[in-house]
């Protein structure tokens, strides 16, 4: 009776699997792209023997969108294009006797948003991707990707999105488990994703795992304000800290430098940050450095992460800057990216790259006025900026347009579908992982 009860729940399993991928809603999270039928006022001829202009809807024929994510090999990402015939059925026994460890090698290799899905599908299936031993082979398989996390708030109601660069599509996220004071997105390291906001009087911050729908809320800082923070993950130590410089209008002369160890599950007390007028609340986290932008003195605070203290670092920006955002990149590079000009029609994007040795920035790109203008389209347009791994991303929401640079490659290239994101959407680079742990 066992064995019969276990192979009815992966036949039921494999059938759910199965019409998922067929039917399921492209707005949901994992589901795959499904080409529509077209559209006529009268019937249409399936016959092989009918007129030229007629269809040939027979399977070998079917328009399939090819995707191939990252982390498969060529064998298995080949058979996500393929068309599935409907009278192909899985075998019960199949999925019934399959082994645990081969179960979760086959899971850990299918693209993390799918995953999400599956849980689902039975309580096997659930069971075994909260199993440690999936999170180990799952931990073994190279990452998904970059991806574009954005987090609003409709009706006091928490919403995310996910735009898988790879796949090149966006996913939804349930965040309803998230409490009601979490409301500035922090940023994200790692597959963890940092949340602050006020509980009443209290500032408070948390950190989660949205695949795994985990959180929890950090101890208190020893002065509570509020603060702007940044989250660093070590992947090897599997640990986080999050470090929270001076309070969010920008006044340092009070407030020391906490910084918050995961490993400790406690804040520590650091230097206080030298009298500085900063320029902007925009950080950025560069091979154990923080750096912040300075008017006065002009140029860069920088934080060492292993001693604890501030040093000013005197880089000039370049004429003209209207606004800056500092972008870390990989391999210790540091980007500046703002607008140069001060009419309209003389504006211009730029990114420099810091010369760490001469403190000067060095300009290594320029935006292409055709994007320039179709991103920004009024001089005094806000935009966001933000980045990982040497990409580059770009938001306007007024325009509800999102852009996107690769530095090592060159390339420009639009983000689809920012139009149906919310206009205050808050925006970070987010990789997906279920290994990662709020711990």
């Amino acid at each position: 009776m066992d064995g019969a009860g276990k192979s009815s729940e992966s036949g039921s399993a494999a059938s759910s699997l199965k019409s998922m991928e067929n039917g399921c809603s492209g707005k949901d999270v994992g589901c795959l792209k499904q080409v529509s039928p077209l559209r006529g006022g009268g019937s249409r001829n399936t016959s092989p023997l009918g007129c030229v202009r007629s269809r040939n809807t027979s399977p070998s024929r079917q328009k399939v969108v090819k995707t191939k994510p990252r982390g498969l090999d060529e064998e298995t990402a080949s058979t996500f294009g393929k068309a599935i015939h409907p009278d192909v059925q899985m075998e019960d026994n199949i999925w019934a006797m399959l082994p645990e460890d081969l179960l979760n090698e086959i899971l850990a290799r299918v693209p993390p948003f799918m995953i999400f899905r599956l849980r689902c599908v039975c309580k096997r299936w659930n069971t075994i991707l909260q199993d440690r031993s999936f999170l180990k082979f799952h931990s073994q398989v190279p990452s998904h990707g970059p991806c574009l996390l954005t987090f609003w708030k409709n009706s006091q109601t928490p919403q995310c999105s996910v735009f898988s660069l790879p796949l090149k599509t966006w996913y939804r996220i349930p965040f309803t488990f998230l409490p009601q004071w979490a409301f500035w997105l922090v940023g994200s390291s790692a597959g963890l994703v940092c949340f602050s906001g006020l509980d009443g009087l209290s500032f408070k911050t948390l950190v989660c795992n949205p695949l795994t729908q985990t959180w929890r809320t950090l101890p208190s800082m020893h002065y509570n304000q509020q603060r702007q923070l940044i989250m660093v993950v070590d992947k090897k130590d599997r640990s986080f800290k999050i470090i929270a410089t001076s309070d969010i209008y920008g006044d340092n002369k009070s407030l020391p430098t906490e910084v918050y160890d995961s490993k400790l599950n406690s804040w520590s007390i650091h230097q206080i940050m030298p009298a500085v007028n900063l320029c902007s609340s925009k950080m950025a986290y560069c091979d154990s450095r923080l750096y912040l932008e300075t008017l006065s003195p002009l140029g860069l605070m920088m934080y060492r992460l292993d001693t604890g203290y501030w040093e000013h670092i005197p880089a000039r920006f370049p004429r003209s800057l209207l606004d800056g955002y500092l972008v870390a990149g990989t391999q210790k590079r540091l980007f500046l990216v703002g607008r140069i000009g001060l009419y309209s029609t003389l504006q211009s994007m730029r990114i420099w790259e810091l010369d760490h040795t001469k403190f000067i920035w060095v300009e290594i790109s320029r935006m292409p006025p055709k994007y320039f203008r179709s991103l920004l389209r009024l001089s005094a347009e806000r935009f966001e900026c933000s980045g990982q791994d040497n990409l580059i991303c770009f938001t306007s929401w007024n325009q509800g347009k999102g852009l996107l640079y690769d530095v090592d490659k060159k390339v420009w290239s639009w983000i689809a579908g920012c139009a149906l994101q919310s206009y205050n959407s808050q925006v970070c680079f987010y990789e997906p992982r279920f290994d990662a742990s709020i711990y």
